[in-house]
């Protein structure tokens, strides 16, 4: 793939601008901030996804490795739709008790884009609790804090990288930052998000 270079309570992230651009300014303080939006999108005609994002800080004690402190300062997360009957039993079994719980049902796959304290980057880190949720490391440490970073992704070639099948139809995008395992502050600046095909030209 091609890589190239925001309260306790869960809350939404705000509009901001910061270095003369928009952005949407997540702040999570022992909890998780985010902005979701629905779509229904085919991968293989609209393929690249496209985005900045800026983090000042990454917390010290986090890991998207460890269940326990996977919390990031910044994640770009795509999901996909999917026939559920080729799960696995212990990913329906999951699936299904996150439905009875909460109410909300589960895409097919997960795929997040993540800034990390530690992993290596363009690692695919898996979800502890279902294969259906994969982590790709795009940033590791502190070392790119305080700078905007530009990043196009191929979501087939890295669905692929991940899963090893290919995506079904996109049906979501989300920004989040989280900081409520480690209950601990962090905070991430999202530019511009978006979809082009596979001419480069945005949807």
């Amino acid at each position: 793939a091609a890589a190239r270079r925001a309260g306790r309570a869960p809350r939404e992230a705000d509009d901001d601008e910061r270095d003369g651009r928009a952005a949407v300014h997540a702040i999570a303080d022992r909890s998780t901030s985010g902005l979701r939006c629905d779509v229904d999108i085919d991968p293989k005609a609209t393929p690249w996804l496209s985005w900045e994002w800026r983090v000042d800080q990454v917390p010290a004690g986090a890991s998207v490795e460890d269940d326990d402190r996977d919390d990031s300062p910044a994640r770009v997360v795509v999901a996909f739709d999917g026939d559920v009957s080729t799960l696995s039993l212990r990913d329906r079994l999951f699936r299904d008790t996150v439905e009875l719980f909460t109410g909300t049902t589960l895409p097919f796959a997960t795929l997040m884009y993540v800034w990390d304290n530690r992993a290596a980057t363009e690692s695919v880190i898996p979800g502890p609790r279902t294969d259906r949720i994969r982590k790709i490391v795009l940033e590791s440490g502190p070392g790119q804090c305080g700078r905007w970073l530009h990043y196009e992704r191929d979501l087939r070639v890295d669905f692929r990288k991940a899963f090893g099948e290919e995506p079904g139809q996109l049906i979501g995008v989300a920004l989040m930052t989280d900081a409520d395992n480690t209950m601990s502050k962090s905070s991430g600046l999202y530019g511009e998000v978006r979809l082009l095909g596979r001419d480069g030209a945005p949807l």
